[in-house]
């Protein structure tokens, strides 16, 4: 994947989605709390093989086992076809912060670093902005 020339903010205006509303809110939240951090648009093809796009936030440089050093963001979202992903690739004692915050962000799906969920009233926003400031603490 690689960062798009394509303003976020156009981006999202450009969908017609019924959860746009609930993506713009999360967005919003995410954007705040990383006030001070990059926000652009991922594009590509992800790990896997799909086509995404996805919001990111903040900057994360990890080193890969070849030694080359993967540009990535801490934070990111994406609209999926069925449900919304949010990527957290903070690392707390050797766990992504989705897993150690685990069930306590709401109805959500678990994978390593991803957590999808149907709508934003499935999350519980405390949770998820709680996260985001360990996030940022994280990968500072």
């Amino acid at each position: 994947m690689q960062i798009s020339n394509q303003p976020v903010d156009v981006w999202l205006e450009s969908l017609d989605d019924p959860r746009l509303d609930d993506v713009k809110e999360l967005d919003a939240i995410i954007a705040d709390a990383f006030a001070h951090a990059s926000r652009v648009l991922w594009v590509g093809t992800f790990w896997g093989g799909s086509d995404q796009t996805i919001i990111g936030y903040g900057d994360l440089y990890q080193p890969r086992p070849k030694g080359e050093v993967v540009h990535w963001f801490v934070v990111g979202l994406a609209l999926q076809k069925s449900h919304i992903s949010l990527y957290v690739n903070a690392v707390q004692d050797g766990k992504y912060l989705g897993q150690a915050f685990g069930k306590r962000l709401g109805k959500v799906k678990l994978g390593s670093a991803s957590i999808t969920f149907k709508t934003l009233a499935d999350l519980d926003v405390d949770v998820v902005k709680a996260m985001l400031v360990e996030a940022q603490h994280l990968t500072r």
